[in-house]
C-alpha cells in the first residue's frame, strides 16, 4: 500500500514533522489543562531523582542467570519515566528548575552500556540471547526505539536550554541517538523492518515509529534522510499491514492494539507530515478503519475487554491517541469510547502505571497535554454501542446480548503471542467477568523460549476447552498453525466449529463439534463429539463455583444448568501469586471440571 504510493511520488519535496508547539510558545503551554498537574509530578519525580536507579552488571546478567527480566527493567523503565515526567514539567514551568536533575538522567541513559533489554540481546529473529551487549554493534528492539524517540523528544523541547546550562550535553545526546538508533536503522536490517512474507508482529510498527521521531526531529533539514527514512518506513509498514485481514483484527489480543493499530497511526501521521500528499488517502482504506475501531468491539465494559493470548481483560485506558485516531478515520464509536474512558480517568497524564514500560514516550505525554482540551470537550451524539462482529482473519466472534458479552475464537494456534486456546470463549454478565481467559504471568526466559507452552496460563486445560482421557493419557491441544479449527461456520448470535484439529493425534478422536449460542438469556454451549472415552471440560472463572447436582452457581452472578452424558462435576481453587496476574485478578481463581462422553449441553445465564 505505502510502497505503492511513494513510487509514484518517488520525488516528493519533505515536508517537517511538528511534534508540538515549541516551548519558547509560552502561550500554547501556559493554557494547558495539564499545567499544574505536570508541575507537581516534576516535584514528586525530582525528589525521586536523587538517587537515579542503578543498572549493574550483575542486574543485566540476571537474565541469563535466572531468568528473571524484571530486576533489571524495573530499573531500566523508571529512570526513563523519571525523565519524561521531569521534561514535562520543565516545560511547563519553563524555570530552568528541573534542567539539573533532566541533565543527570540524559547522561546516566547515555552512559549506559546498551539500550536494549537483556531479553532483547540477539541479531537474528527467535534465537537465544547474548550474554553481554556489543557496545560497538547496537540492537535496535523496542526499548531502544523509545529510548531514541524519548531523547530525540528532549532534543527538540530542551536542547538549547541544557546545552546552555550544560554545554556539549545536548550534542552527546544526539550523537548517541545516531550511533545507536539511526546509523544501525539505516545500514543494518533488523527483523521487525520486515522481509518479504515473514510474519510481523507489533515490534514493526511500535520501532518505526520511534525511529521516525528521532529522524524527523534529528535531522529535520537533511531531505536525503527524510527520504531515506520514509521510504523504510513505508516497506515496515506494508510488511506489517500485510499481516493484517481487511477486518482489522489484531491476533496479538486488545493489549496489544495500543502497541500495534497506535503506533501505525503515529507512524502514518509521521510520514504524511514528512511526506506530503504521498500518503494521505490510507485514512480513506477500510482496513485502517477496522483497525481503529477493533479496540471498540472488544470493549465490554468499564475496565474490561474481551482477551485471548497474551492479553490481559484489563486492556488499558482508552485516551487521545485513540480519539485522534478516531477522528483521523472517522469513528464516532472510537472517539466516544476515548473520550467517555478519558473524562473518567483519574490519572489522565498516565503517571501511575502498573505495567514498568508505560510512562516512557515522551511524545505521547505531549500528545494527550495537547489534545485534552478537544477531548474533554467532545460529545457523543449519535455513537451507537458496538453490535455483534466477526473476524474471520483470526478467527473471532464477538457477541451481545441483553447483559451478556461473549468472545469465541476459532483460528489457531500460531498467532503472535499464542496461548494453545482455539475454540475457547470468554462471558461476560452485567460487564463482570463471568467465563474467564487467565492470560500471562510477568515475563521471564521461558516466556519467549521453546519451553513457552510449559508455563501454565498457556495450556488449553487452563482455558474453556475440552482436554481428553483414555488409556492412562491425557490430550491437549498443541501449538503451531496445523492445530486449528476447521469447519467454522459463524452463526446468528455465535459460532460452529470443529475443534479435534488443535489436537493432533489423539486415538478415536476425529470430529469435536463446539456450537455456542448467545441470546438475552444467556449462552447456550453444546459439544459433540466422537471421542470414545471420557472428556474433561473446562470452565475457568473467577466466582466462585458451587455444584448442586447438574448445576453449577457461580457466585451470585450466574449459573450453569448441564445436562447430556454426564459423568461428574469437580472444582478447584487456584492461587494466584504472580505480580502480572494480580493486576487483573483476585488471589483465587477456579476452574469447574466437567466430566462427560458423547454429547454436552450447558446453558449459562
Amino acid at each position: 500500500m505505502l510502497t505503492e504510493l511513494l513510487a509514484a511520488r518517488p520525488d516528493f519535496a519533505p515536508g517537517r514533522w511538528v511534534p508540538c508547539p515549541p516551548v519558547r510558545d509560552r502561550a500554547a503551554w501556559d493554557t494547558l489543562p495539564a499545567f499544574d498537574r505536570w508541575l507537581y509530578a516534576g516535584g514528586q519525580a525530582a525528589r525521586d531523582a536523587r538517587h537515579i536507579p542503578p543498572l549493574p552488571l550483575h542486574l543485566w546478567l540476571d537474565f541469563t542467570h535466572t531468568g528473571n527480566r524484571a530486576r533489571y527493567e524495573h530499573a531500566y523503565f523508571a529512570r526513563r519515566r523519571l525523565l519524561c515526567r521531569l521534561v514535562m514539567a520543565e516545560c511547563m514551568g519553563d524555570t530552568g528548575e528541573f534542567l539539573p536533575p533532566i541533565a543527570d538522567l540524559v547522561w546516566a541513559i547515555c552512559e549506559e552500556s546498551a539500550w536494549q533489554l537483556p531479553a532483547h540481546n540477539s541479531y537474528v529473529r527467535d534465537m537465544p540471547q547474548l550474554p553481554l551487549p556489543d557496545t560497538t554493534r547496537p540492537v535496535v528492539d523496542l526499548f531502544a526505539a523509545e529510548t531514541g524517540a524519548l531523547l530525540a523528544m528532549v532534543h527538540y523541547l530542551l536542547g538549547r536550554a541544557l546545552d546552555s546550562a550544560m554545554p556539549g550535553l545536548d550534542k552527546r545526546l544526539t550523537g548517541e541517538v545516531e550511533r545507536r538508533i539511526l546509523r544501525p536503522w539505516e545500514r543494518e536490517h533488523f527483523w521487525w523492518m520486515g522481509n518479504g512474507d515473514e510474519p510481523m508482529c507489533n515490534w514493526t510498527t511500535w520501532c518505526t515509529q520511534n525511529c521516525l521521531i528521532a529522524t524527523a526531529l534529528l535531522h529535520p533539514g537533511s531531505p536525503r534522510r527524510i527520504r531515506d527514512a520514509v521510504a523504510r518506513a513505508a516497506y515496515s509498514i506494508d510488511c506489517f499491514l500485510k499481516d493484517y485481514g481487511e477486518d482489522g483484527c489484531c491476533s496479538e489480543g486488545a493489549q496489544y492494539y495500543r502497541h500495534a493499530s497506535l503506533t501505525l497511526f503515529n507512524a502514518l501521521e509521521i510520514l504524511c507530515a514528512l511526506a506530503p500528499g504521498v500518503f494521505d488517502c490510507v485514512w480513506q482504506q477500510p482496513k485502517v478503519r477496522n483497525m481503529a475501531e477493533y479496540i471498540a468491539h472488544m470493549h465490554v465494559a468499564g475496565r474490561y475487554y474481551l482477551n485471548f493470548s497474551d492479553c490481559s481483560p484489563l486492556a488499558g485506558v482508552r485516551g487521545v491517541r485513540e480519539f485522534l485516531f478516531g477522528k483521523r478515520v472517522g469513528s464516532i464509536p472510537l472517539m466516544a469510547l476515548a473520550a467517555a474512558d478519558f473524562a473518567a480517568d483519574p490519572d489522565p497524564d498516565g503517571l501511575h502505571h502498573a505495567d514498568d514500560s508505560e510512562g516512557i514516550n515522551l511524545y505521547y505525554m505531549v500528545q494527550t497535554a495537547f489534545g485534552e482540551a478537544e477531548v474533554r470537550a467532545f460529545t457523543a451524539s449519535g455513537a451507537a454501542t458496538p453490535g455483534d462482529i466477526w473476524y474471520p482473519s483470526v478467527g473471532l466472534r464477538v457477541c451481545r446480548a441483553g447483559a451478556f458479552v461473549a468472545g469465541i475464537k476459532a483460528g489457531g494456534n500460531a498467532d503472535s503471542h499464542n496461548h494453545n486456546d482455539t475454540g475457547s470463549m470468554t462471558l461476560y454478565k452485567n460487564g463482570q467477568p463471568l467465563l474467564i481467559d487467565v492470560g500471562v504471568e510477568t515475563y521471564s526466559k521461558k516466556t519467549f523460549s521453546p519451553r513457552r507452552y510449559e508455563i501454565w496460563t498457556m495450556q488449553s486445560c487452563w482455558h474453556n476447552l475440552p482436554r481428553f482421557v483414555g488409556d492412562g493419557a491425557v490430550y491437549d491441544q498443541h501449538d503451531g498453525a496445523r492445530y486449528a479449527a476447521r469447519e467454522v461456520q459463524p452463526l446468528e448470535g455465535g459460532l460452529s466449529m470443529d475443534l479435534a484439529p488443535a489436537y493432533g493425534a489423539v486415538p478415536g478422536l476425529s470430529c469435536y463439534r463446539r456450537t455456542a449460542r448467545l441470546i438475552d438469556a444467556g449462552l447456550t454451549l453444546c459439544d459433540e463429539t466422537d471421542y470414545p472415552g471420557e472428556v474433561r471440560l473446562t470452565l475457568m472463572s473467577q466466582q466462585p463455583p458451587a455444584v448442586e447436582g447438574t448445576l453449577v452457581r457461580f457466585g451470585t452472578l450466574a449459573e450453569a444448568r448441564l445436562e447430556g452424558g454426564l459423568l461428574g462435576l469437580e472444582t478447584e481453587a487456584v492461587p494466584i501469586t504472580d505480580a502480572r496476574l494480580r493486576l487483573a485478578w483476585p488471589d483465587t481463581l477456579y476452574r469447574t471440571t466437567v466430566r462427560f462422553t458423547g454429547r454436552l449441553q450447558a446453558f449459562i445465564g
